[in-house]
C-alpha cells in the first residue's frame, strides 16, 4: 500500500465523524488517493460536480480538519478530475505540480518560535531568524543567513521555525524547506530522465519567496551540485527572496567549496549557535518534559543538566529514557532512577541510545534479519517487527518523522505515522504486543 493510501485510510474514519451518510458516500467514499506532494494528498473525483463539491469550503475545511488530526505532516489537499492514478499523471499539468512542489519537505508544526528555548548560547541566531521571518527578503544584510554549529543545537528547528511563521503570518508568500541532500538528490533525479526534469526541478527551487537549505556542508565536491546551486542562489537573491542555509562548520571551513558559492555565503549574516550554557539546559528539559505531559522535579532536571553535556538532542534523549524507565518499572523519577536509567557509575556515562540500536534489539527480540526488517517483504513475519520498530524509535527518541523514516529503509513521513499510530492502538487491546513491546524497552534499557 503506498503512503498515499495509508494516509487517505487513516484520515476516512474522522471523516465518518464529521460529515453526513449521505455526504460520505456521495462526497467521500468515491475519492481516490493518487498522491503526495509536498503537504498536500492528491485526490481524484470523477467529474467536474464532484470536484467542486469536494472543493466547496464546507466539505473542504473537514477534509483538512481530519487530515490534521491524524497527526499527518500532511494538513491540504487537491482534487483532480479523473478516474485513475495513470489519469492523473497524465493530465497534471506543470503548473499544479510547481504550485504543490513549492511547498517542499513538510516541515514539523512543533518546531515554531515558541518552543525554542532561548538562552545566551543563542539569542543572536533566534533574533536574527525572527527578523527575517518577519520581513523575508527585505534586508540585504540578512540574505543570506548562514547558521552554523555542531550537530544537535537546533540548527534544524530554526529552520522550521522561519517555515512556520511566515506560513502563519505570510500565507501568500512560496516556502521551501529541504536539506542539501534532497537538494542534491532530485537534481540527479531529473538528469536522469524520471518524473521530473530539469526545468521542473529548476521552476521548484527558483519559485519560492523563502528558500531553506539544512546541511549545505554536504555540497562539498559535488562540483555538478555547486553550480546548479550557484545559479539558484543567484537567482533569488537577484529577485530579493529570502535564503537561510545551515551547517555543522562556516563557509571558510567547507573543503573543495567553490570560491564565487564561499563568497555568497559570506555576503549576508554568519551566525554560530553554541552549546547551551546549564540555566538553557535545564529550561529545555522543563519544556520537554512538559510536552510529554509529564511532572518532573527541578532538582532532577538540575541533575540532568549538570552531569550529562553535549548537545541538546542527546540531552533531550536522556530525558525521554528516564521518562520511560519511570512508566515501565512504575517508580517516580528521581535522581536515584535518573543514575539507574542512565546507567552512571563512577563517573561514566552511558552512550546515547541510537535508532540502530532499537533496530538490532528488535531484530535479535524477533529473531529476524536486518535486512528483512528494513526491506520490502510484506510477509508478517517481517512486517509487524518493522512496524514496531518504527512505533519504538519514534516513541523512544527525539528524531522527526523523516529521519525516522530514513532509519527504516528509506519509507516516507506518512508510512512512519501508519505504523507508528498503528501500533499504539492495538496495544491498547494486544496483551502480548504490549508486553513484548515492555520488554523491547527493558532490554534497551539495560543497554
Amino acid at each position: 500500500m503506498e503512503s498515499y493510501e495509508i494516509l487517505w485510510k487513516t484520515t476516512l474514519p474522522e471523516l465518518e465523524k464529521t460529515v453526513s451518510s449521505i455526504s460520505y458516500s456521495t462526497f467521500i467514499a468515491p475519492l481516490l488517493p493518487v498522491d503526495i506532494i509536498g503537504s498536500k494528498i492528491v485526490l481524484c473525483a470523477q467529474g467536474k460536480i464532484l470536484c467542486d463539491a469536494v472543493s466547496g469550503e464546507k466539505l473542504a475545511d473537514k477534509i483538512r480538519d481530519a487530515l490534521k488530526k491524524s497527526n499527518s505532516e500532511v494538513s491540504d489537499f487537491v482534487v483532480y478530475d479523473a478516474k485513475s492514478r495513470e489519469e492523473y499523471l497524465k493530465i497534471a499539468g506543470d503548473e499544479l505540480r510547481e504550485e504543490i512542489e513549492s511547498q517542499g519537505t513538510p516541515v514539523n508544526p512543533k518546531f515554531t518560535f515558541e518552543s525554542f528555548v532561548v538562552g545566551p548560547s543563542n539569542e543572536f541566531i533566534y533574533a536574527a531568524a525572527k527578523a527575517v521571518a518577519d520581513h523575508p527578503g527585505k534586508t540585504d544584510e540578512y540574505n543570506p543567513l548562514f547558521i552554523y554549529g555542531g550537530s544537535g543545537l537546533g540548527k534544524t528547528h530554526i529552520l522550521m521555525a522561519i517555515a512556520n511563521y511566515v506560513k502563519v503570518h505570510s500565507p501568500s508568500l512560496k516556502v521551501l524547506y529541504a536539506t542539501c541532500e534532497q537538494f542534491t538528490n532530485q537534481m540527479v533525479e531529473s538528469l536522469s530522465k524520471g518524473k521530473t526534469t530539469p526545468q521542473d526541478f529548476r521552476r521548484k527551487y527558483r519559485n519560492v519567496d523563502v528558500l531553506l537549505i539544512d546541511d549545505v556542508q554536504f555540497l562539498a565536491k559535488r562540483q555538478g551540485t555547486q553550480t546548479e546551486f550557484f545559479n539558484t542562489f543567484n537567482e533569488l537573491v537577484m529577485q530579493n527572496k529570502q535564503i537561510v542555509l545551515t551547517s555543522d562548520r562556516p563557509p571558510k571551513e567547507i573543503e573543495v567549496l567553490e570560491d564565487r558559492l564561499r563568497t555568497r555565503f559570506e555576503g549576508g549574516l554568519l551566525a554560530d549557535i553554541q552549546p547551551p550554557d546549564l540555566e538553557t539546559r535545564i529550561a529545555i528539559l522543563r519544556k520537554k518534559s512538559e510536552e510529554q505531559k509529564c511532572l518532573v522535579d527541578i532538582k532532577v532536571l538540575t541533575y540532568i543538566a549538570e552531569n550529562f553535556e553535549g548537545d541538546i538532542r542527546s540531552l533531550i534523549g536522556k530525558l525521554t529514557k528516564v521518562i520511560f524507565a519511570s512508566k515501565l518499572h512504575e517508580r517516580p523519577i528521581t535522581v536515584e532512577l535518573v543514575k539507574e536509567a542512565l546507567k552512571e557509575s563512577a563517573g561514566e556515562k552511558q552512550e546515547e541510545l541510537q535508532a540502530d540500536d532499537i533496530i538490532n534489539c528488535v531484530c535479535n527480540f524477533y529473531k529476524i534479519n536486518k535486512s528483512d526488517l528494513l526491506g520490502k517483504k510484506k510477509n508478517k513475519e517481517f512486517s509487524e517487527p518493522r512496524q514496531i520498530c518504527t512505533y519504538l524509535i519514534t516513541d523512544m527518541m527525539n528524531l522527526p518523522l523523516v529521519t525516522v523514516g530514513s532509519k527504516m529503509g528509506g519509507r516516507d513521513h506518512a508510512t512512519v505515522i501508519y505504523a507508528r499510530d498503528k501500533v499504539a492502538e492495538q496495544m491498547k487491546t494486544d496483551t502480548k504486543l504490549a508486553t513484548d513491546i515492555k520488554d523491547i524497552q527493558k532490554m534497551l534499557l539495560k543497554q
